[in-house]
């Protein structure tokens, strides 16, 4: 069942620049739909340095096992991703098909199995049959380029309406690196980390410990703020990798994430992660709307994000947005439900740039036409402050629509 482009996906797609150091291919093998391609392959010629963050799910899915055994060697050589099926809930069966994936690939590109990440997106609990794409990755690596960013983002779509793509660049002392970005993510999205597939590669030179720490501390405000329906996935898979490449061109290693020189990437990559998990938002499945949440006046930080995603995950809340209706009562339940500190008699809410509740009840000069306006709009942003402290939080969500419960009903058949 394909599902028209969400009316919230960019007008245009970032221009993809190849990276030094990383080749790709896509090929069909059928796993679970026909006629598109359902794999991709990434090959590292030389070993890339590697950081990940996974779901924190307790029934992960083998890929995700898989990977968490190999990250702490903190190289790759090649990425095996497919979409159709989750390879989750799927027992011995499940590690028989990553072990047989991985001794494919490491026999494709010619390396250990440990030096090998797989990823799998699609149904959870159906057996895997790793046979299909075991034959095609030896020819996938002979095909493999590096101009081929927005095909392997459709290679790992399931839902998605839409391939998601980024690319930034940035100096590291005075030499310019690139930051592509890749991900995948409709449904099943909630901030637990990653909630989705995400694949980052970069040819600076970094060590994988400050690799780790930067992709650790980019995650918070990028994908651990985005929800589209408070699922968390047994899948969640987000790496980075580091070619290195950019070494032949005079850039020092950086060892350590706190390097002075590494400001500028860090800020170029968490932009990056933070366009990515936008993306998947805004390819919510059947959203017709973005929704900006932000919480301010709390009395920690932690404490305004925990209010900020019991409003973003409401369901009333969500269905009053995709029937455009101001209904600010409904934001006033999720801030009480939330466990953190509130106090009613100060709270103030704003839709836009219209404040619809202060101290407690309703503005004096709130207006329903002015509020009305801003709930019609594609994207509305809700602002919470109430008034107790400093702590503040923004997250992002999409609106709750029939489509949503059409494309979950039947997602098996």
């Amino acid at each position: 069942m394909s599902h028209a482009v969400s009316p919230l996906a960019p007008k245009s797609f970032a221009e993809m620049p190849a990276i030094d150091g990383v080749r790709m291919a896509t090929a069909e093998a059928g796993i679970k739909y026909k006629n598109r391609t359902d794999v991709l392959l990434m090959v590292f010629d030389e070993p890339a340095s590697v950081a990940g963050v996974f779901t924190r799910s307790k029934c992960p899915s083998a890929p995700v096992d898989f990977c968490r055994q190999n990250l702490p060697s903190g190289r790759a050589r090649a990425v095996v991703v497919n979409s159709g099926n989750a390879n989750a809930f799927t027992g011995k069966k499940g590690k028989a098909a990553t072990e047989l994936t991985a001794k494919s690939a490491s026999e494709a590109v010619g390396c250990a199995m440990s030096d090998v990440y797989l990823a799998s997106t699609g149904v959870i609990g159906e057996p895997l049959d790793a046979t299909k794409f075991a034959g095609v990755l030896g020819d996938m690596n002979g095909r493999a380029t590096g101009d081929f960013w927005f095909e392997a983002a459709k290679a790992i779509m399931t839902t998605d309406t839409y391939p998601k793509v980024a690319t930034r660049s940035a100096k590291i002392g005075d030499v310019t690196v690139t930051i592509n970005g890749i991900a995948k993510g409709a449904g099943m999205i909630a901030p637990d980390m990653a909630t989705m597939l995400s694949f980052v590669v970069t040819d600076a030179d970094i060590a994988p410990g400050a690799l780790q720490a930067l992709l650790s501390k980019g995650v918070g405000p990028s994908f651990n703020s985005v929800t589209v329906d408070s699922d968390t996935s047994t899948s969640d898979t987000l790496m980075l990798f580091a070619t290195g490449a950019a070494a032949k061109r005079g850039q020092k290693k950086i060892d350590n994430a706190t390097a002075a020189e590494l400001a500028d990437f860090a800020k170029a990559l968490d932009g990056l992660l933070l366009d990515l998990a936008h993306q998947v938002v805004c390819d919510g499945e059947g959203a017709r709307k973005m929704l900006e949440v932000t919480v301010t006046g709390a009395t920690s930080d932690e404490s305004a994000k925990k209010i900020a995603l019991s409003i973003a995950n409401s369901p009333l809340v969500k269905t009053a947005v995709a029937g455009e209706d101001a209904n600010w009562g409904r934001v006033v339940m999720a801030v009480g439900k939330a466990g953190e500190p509130a106090d009613r008699d100060l709270l103030a809410i704003s839709f836009g740039n219209v404040r619809v509740a202060v101290d407690g009840e309703r503005d004096p000069d709130y207006s329903e036409a002015a509020a009305s306006a801003v709930m019609k709009e594609a994207r509305i942003p809700v602002t919470v402050d109430l008034r107790l402290g400093t702590g503040r939080a923004t997250v992002w969500t999409c609106d709750l629509t029939k489509e949503y419960v059409e494309i979950n009903g039947d997602y098996r058949s």
